[in-house]
């Protein structure tokens, strides 16, 4: 991936390169199998920023370093600094629903890269994506029932919108690991492919997007978006970039 330069970031945690059309967002901590701590969310955004801004990068893939996890979670061995008062606890919740939100919000199509682990936040962090391809044998769940922690209705409702009330609410009731057909039978993952093609695939899979319009791929984006809002969605806004199509 040697394009462009890195984006310089203030945490080694995340990595942000550009290789060709395709813009990569890493979660840089394979000893903890990539969980994601508060300066990785404050990155993300910075790291769509640059994409966005560059017209070469067509398309954006995160994934994870290393093979054992995409995201695994939240890092709890960071909550006793990161969430030791309301305050923090406040600031905490901001910058990953800030983190969310930008990633639902790029106007380039974005691709999680999923190999093994992806569970709580790093589940949360993959909805945010436009598609998610994983590996065979990676595995999903989100664990709160099980510690005992509330989930916000944000959270619930993009994980809804991906897979629907009962499936949400078997997620959420059995805190269990679902594996790949799973996944693919609740419409959590989009494709699944041998872990050793995965990446291989990927590439593939951004060199057809990329061939195709942007701006189309844009006003699309942004049309699906403001639908699933519902009543609260602005499809006026959205008309605005169909047209500019023409």
């Amino acid at each position: 991936m040697n394009d462009a330069p890195a984006i310089k970031l203030k945490t080694d945690k995340m990595l942000g390169e550009i290789e060709g059309p395709i813009g990569w967002m890493t979660f840089n901590k394979p000893e903890r199998r990539n969980a994601v701590s508060l300066d990785m969310w404050e990155a993300i955004p910075e790291i769509l920023d640059r994409f966005e801004s560059d017209p070469s990068v067509r398309v954006i893939v995160l994934k994870g370093a290393g093979d054992q996890a995409f995201v695994s979670g939240a890092d709890i061995s960071q909550f006793e600094e990161a969430r030791a008062s309301r305050e923090a606890n406040e600031h905490y919740d901001r910058v990953s629903d800030r983190a969310s939100t930008r990633l639902m919000e790029c106007g380039k199509p974005v691709i999680a890269m999923i190999r093994g682990w992806c569970i709580g936040g790093g589940l949360a962090i993959a909805i945010c994506c436009d598609i998610r391809i994983a590996s065979e044998g990676s595995r999903f769940g989100i664990p709160a029932a099980r510690l005992g922690l509330g989930y916000g209705a944000s959270g619930v409702k993009k994980l809804m919108d991906v897979v629907g009330p009962s499936f949400t609410k078997e997620i959420f009731f059995t805190a269990r690991h679902f594996n790949t057909a799973e996944a693919v039978a609740m419409g959590l993952v989009n494709r699944v492919v041998p872990e050793a093609e995965l990446e291989e695939y990927v590439r593939k899979y951004c060199t057809t997007i990329a061939e195709n319009a942007p701006m189309t791929m844009h006003a699309l984006k942004r049309t699906v978006g403001e639908l699933v809002k519902g009543s609260d969605g602005d499809l006026r806004a959205a008309e605005k970039l169909v047209k500019a199509c023409f």
